[in-house]
């Protein structure tokens, strides 16, 4: 699972341990006793490494764009004050099956190989809601990519590392269309389309295209470029309803 002390929100923070108390007391255990002083101080800023993201310059919204990661570097320390004093959990074994943190790690059964990527935003840079951690899934000489909750996804740089994959499928978390243009603003739902229209250029055999997206009516128009992309290169993007033979609920109502 997601590792519960670094790299999460305060609403991750509390939640993760009131999961993994209730875990722990189906086995007659107490999370009390798996807690531990923090392990290290030293938690680096991720948008310092978002080169791309950084890099661009969006025009009239940039100046705006500006006093927001301000803001976010200033969420950000505090968040890592939260996790440089407060008790952090150990991994755990309970009856034989062992939780452990997934972040940034590699894990082999049999021919099947699992790569946990580093946490990414939920979203936007200091993306409020948190951190993610996507999943590379290897097998028989297929790739397949859960992204997880990226919401488009927004940040070029995971874009790039998403389409460095080369995968043959991907699970991808649109944007939230329904959010717009109140919590989605015009230039961070181009970003999602644009990112989108990066990975189809990697030549996926299939883009399962879903989660955030199809929450509203108009899902389908928002992103109709992404849409064009995908039929123009021969990529077969659908969401995982269409996978299943029907249609997303959201086109029934």
């Amino acid at each position: 699972m997601k590792n519960p002390n670094v790299y999460v929100n305060e609403s991750q923070w509390i939640r993760a341990r009131e999961f993994l108390s209730e875990v722990l007391k189906l086995h007659g255990e107490s999370l009390d006793d798996h807690l531990t002083g923090p392990i290290g101080d030293d938690f680096p800023d991720p948008v310092d490494g978002l080169e791309a993201a950084t890099s661009r310059n969006f025009g009239a919204y940039q100046r705006r764009r500006m006093e927001l990661l301000e803001r976010g570097r200033r969420w950000f320390t505090k968040l890592v004050d939260l996790w440089s004093r407060r008790s952090w959990i150990e991994e755990v074994e309970v009856d034989g099956t062992k939780i452990t943190w997934g972040d940034g790690r590699r894990f082999e059964f049999g021919d099947t190989v699992f790569e946990v990527l580093e946490p990414w935003f939920h979203g936007i840079e200091y993306d409020r809601t948190g951190w993610v951690t996507p999943i590379l899934i290897r097998r028989r000489g297929w790739r397949i990519v859960y992204t997880s909750d990226v919401m488009g996804p927004q940040i070029e740089d995971y874009a790039y590392t998403l389409a460095d994959q080369k995968p043959d499928v991907m699970v991808l978390d649109g944007p939230p269309t329904y959010l717009f243009p109140y919590m989605l603003n015009r230039v961070n739902l181009q970003r999602a389309i644009e990112n989108a229209i990066t990975i189809l250029q990697s030549d996926p055999k299939l883009v399962v295209y879903d989660h955030h997206l199809l929450r509203e009516r108009r899902w389908r128009n928002m992103v109709a470029r992404v849409f064009t992309e995908a039929e123009k290169r021969g990529v077969a993007l659908a969401t995982a309803a269409e996978c299943l033979g029907t249609k997303p609920l959201i086109d029934l109502l």
